[in-house]
């Protein structure tokens, strides 16, 4: 069985704001060169910037791209491998909500371009970047997910239906290629306080919100490879600490049940 080495290199998406923009500064400050796909181009040069000034020593690589879009998503995984030397961890963390309202009162369009945005986008990713991954004796993906993929909710059911689609993505990667040194987990980042959820009537009148700089720290354990055991699993941020995964022998599957690590996804 091949076992990936600690990642040098990572490609984060929706890395122009939000939790992909701490994830791009934090995965730079713990050494990694990291490349930043989003599709505003200009906001990601504001990205590279900060990471020059404070993290001097981390090679950024800017790749805008609209992730629902096939021949953009291979042009910026070409031109990320080509100048990092190929890509150690992918971070699907791109990803919209559609309007808070039942399924009836939705507007067709807008559903289906948030299941593209959500769905599309990191299938296209993965399927972009595995190749190289297998070709270097491994890699890692992580999917930033949601507790609300795993039940139901009345509102925003493109939201949710994507969020439990990309387990589905994430155990069909598992399954085929943990003997080739892939591993990948879904991750929930509990509640950032980001332009996405501020705008949420759900966290209307939120105090506490889940401080970006835990996602950071379990992200980057799982680079290190510190989770490894634990591929095809479902790790929440203030429950799953870096600190413990090494210990950790089973891992939770839909937020319900346990299952042993390196297993089967249901």
């Amino acid at each position: 069985m091949t076992a990936p080495a600690p990642a040098r290199t990572a490609l984060v998406t929706g890395a122009s704001r939000g939790i992909g923009r701490h994830l791009a500064r934090g995965l730079a400050e713990e050494g990694l060169d990291v490349a930043i796909l989003a599709t505003d181009g200009g906001r990601l040069e504001e990205v590279r910037a900060e990471l020059a000034a404070n993290v001097p020593a981390a090679r950024v690589v800017v790749v805008p791209a609209d992730v629902t879009d096939e021949r953009e998503v291979g042009l910026a995984v070409a031109r990320a491998e080509e100048e990092l030397g190929g890509i150690d961890l992918l971070v699907n963390n791109a990803g919209r909500i559609d309007a808070e309202v039942p399924l009836w009162e939705a507007d067709p369009d807008e559903w289906w371009d948030v299941m593209a945005v959500n769905v599309r986008g990191p299938f296209l990713l993965a399927r972009a970047v595995v190749p190289g991954m297998l070709g270097r004796g491994g890699g890692r993906i992580v999917a930033i997910n949601s507790g609300s993929g795993t039940r139901d909710f009345a509102e925003a059911s493109a939201y949710t239906a994507s969020k439990s689609a990309l387990f589905r993505i994430g155990g069909a990667i598992h399954l085929a290629a943990y003997e080739r040194g892939i591993r990948t987990f879904e991750l929930a980042p509990g509640v950032v306080h980001t332009d996405m959820t501020e705008g949420m009537r759900l966290h209307e009148g939120r105090s506490e919100w889940t401080d970006p700089v835990e996602v950071v720290a379990l992200v980057a354990a799982l680079a290190r490879g510190d989770g490894d055991h634990l591929s095809g699993g479902f790790l929440r941020v203030g429950i799953d600490h870096p600190h413990e995964l090494a210990a950790r022998t089973s891992v939770r599957w839909l937020g319900l049940v346990d299952h042993p690590a390196g297993g089967t996804l249901g």
